[in-house]
């Protein structure tokens, strides 16, 4: 098999959203269970409705990029995708196309399926620079069929 994900998809996937839950969530009860007036010249119940937006906020922005990642590797034939506790194979015709995005400096990748499978219709993953790149230069005829680059 030939990873085509980054290594660093662990690290965004379990080891950024767990520190901020961690620490962010205690920053919060810390602010939530203090009795206090004021923060400086703030009266501290608009500090606290802050810090609760900024928690939530940060939850859901959480859910909805970096803990939706997926580790994707590549064969011949098929897809392999993770969740590091689920693995699904995917044949390559059961893909309807992989959307390359480039936002600045950020690149993801979404693999759009005919049908729904384990992890949706839809997987997201950020690519290895180099390895993505080469495996679609190794299939010239699969990067033509499916890839298409936003």
């Amino acid at each position: 098999m030939y990873r085509v994900s980054t290594n660093l998809t662990l690290f965004y996937k379990f080891f950024i959203p767990v520190f901020w839950i961690v620490f962010f969530g205690a920053l919060t009860i810390a602010a939530l269970s203090y009795s206090f007036e004021y923060i400086g010249d703030m009266p501290a119940r608009n500090f606290r409705i802050g810090i609760v937006f900024f928690y939530l906020s940060g939850l859901l922005l959480l859910a909805f990029t970096l803990m939706r990642l997926k580790r994707v590797e590549t064969d011949e034939h098929f897809f392999y995708v993770t969740n590091y506790f689920k693995t699904a194979r995917y044949p390559f015709h059961s893909i309807e196309q992989v959307i390359e995005s480039k936002f600045f400096f950020f690149r993801s990748v979404t693999i759009r399926f005919k049908e729904k499978g384990l992890f949706g219709k839809r997987i997201f993953f950020v690519p290895s620079t180099h390895r993505f790149r080469d495996f679609w230069e190794a299939n010239p005829e699969l990067r033509e069929k499916l890839l298409v680059e936003v």
